[in-house]
């Protein structure tokens, strides 16, 4: 497991101003990565990290003076490609000491402060691409209270199946319908069946729907069939993001049976920008329990390791604001909010695939 060291100091502060401000989502603690360009440029995409308002040009020369070994060639595969995938797959030791090296050049007090301005990008004049080429895409229930909500949609006296609280419930989703979160997307159409109808038509979703989800990054995977195991874990995941995933819900209810979802949750799913990295989230890492009247999972799927900190405490929340609200100055409305560790499966209890 990622362990908390001297990148987490809550003391630390930034010669970035806006890191340090009480409300920023990038303080120095943090520093996710993303990919990248200056908005209307042309420039190619590159890879960068947060910092206050600002992004941090990976691809800036100002960052190479004195650099080398494993962090010049994180830095390389940062700079040189559109994707993260490269520098992911260098594994937790290149991830952990590019974050050490930007930790300490970003710090107040640091010499590299004055070469390093002009390696900063106001992120208002940034525009985004998707992190990392994604050839997969597997979406799993880990939250009983979400499983048994979707599932009261469909059958309001069956709602959770008896294999939940077994084993891992998932679905592969579809990787190329993946965009970074503000893109635009038609709404979907399919084989709706209204109530009290026989017969199903051919329309417009009227059930778009969201689900607040967290994505996980694989960054070094396995040979095909080889097994991983739970307590690896922090070898292979890089990190996380925001992800919704847009569902149709009167579409669904009609094509879900029996082999599960398909177009109505396919047409699109938006991920934020940035992965906070795994090592980021260490302070946030708490013990895991499952209720003692529930089945306990089988050997495979739990460790000591896991129960003592394999949940990670982040608060989640979903909030709407319109083009009709911001016209008429109404501020945005909370719709759901939740924790992370109250998942009821630990998000890395499937082994990664090759």
């Amino acid at each position: 497991m990622s362990a908390v060291n001297a990148t987490h100091d809550p003391a630390l502060r930034s010669w970035v101003g806006s890191a340090n401000r009480a409300d920023t989502d990038f303080p120095i603690q943090n520093l996710p990565f993303g990919i990248f360009r200056r908005s209307g440029s042309g420039e190619a995409f590159r890879g960068g990290v947060a910092i206050g308002d600002q992004i941090l040009d990976l691809g800036s020369e100002a960052l190479r003076p004195g650099v080398s070994g494993v962090v010049a060639r994180a830095l390389a595969a940062c700079a040189g490609e559109p994707t993260l995938n490269s520098f992911m797959a260098m594994g937790s030791e290149a991830w952990s000491a590019l974050r050490a090296f930007l930790s300490s050049v970003l710090r107040s007090g640091s010499p590299h402060a004055e070469p390093l301005r002009s390696a900063l990008v106001p992120q208002k004049h940034a525009e985004y691409s998707l992190p990392a080429k994604i050839g997969d895409y597997t979406d799993f229930y880990t939250s009983i209270h979400h499983a048994t909500s979707v599932g009261r949609l469909f059958r309001p006296d069956n709602p959770l199946l008896p294999n939940y609280k077994w084993v891992p419930i998932g679905y592969h989703g579809r990787a190329s319908s993946i965009r970074i979160s503000g893109q635009k997307f038609p709404r979907p159409v399919g084989q709706i069946l209204p109530k009290g109808a026989t017969i199903p038509q051919l329309a417009p979703t009227e059930r778009l729907d969201y689900e607040l989800e967290v994505g996980i990054f694989i960054g070094t995977g396995n040979a095909l069939g080889s097994r991983v195991a739970v307590d690896s874990f922090a070898a292979h995941v890089f990190g996380l993001c925001l992800l919704n995933d847009w569902s149709a819900r009167d579409i669904q209810a009609w094509e879900y049976q029996p082999l599960g979802p398909f177009l109505a949750k396919n047409f699109a799913t938006t991920i934020s920008p940035w992965i906070v990295t795994l090592e980021a989230l260490a302070p946030f890492r708490t013990p895991w329990t499952r209720p003692a009247a529930d089945p306990q999972p089988l050997s495979y799927l739990d460790s000591a390791e896991i129960r003592a900190t394999g949940a990670i405490d982040v608060q989640l929340e979903v909030w709407l604001e319109t083009q009709r609200m911001r016209a008429t100055g109404k501020g945005p409305q909370r719709l759901s909010h939740s924790t992370f560790r109250d998942s009821y499966w630990r998000p890395w209890v499937e082994p990664p695939r090759g």
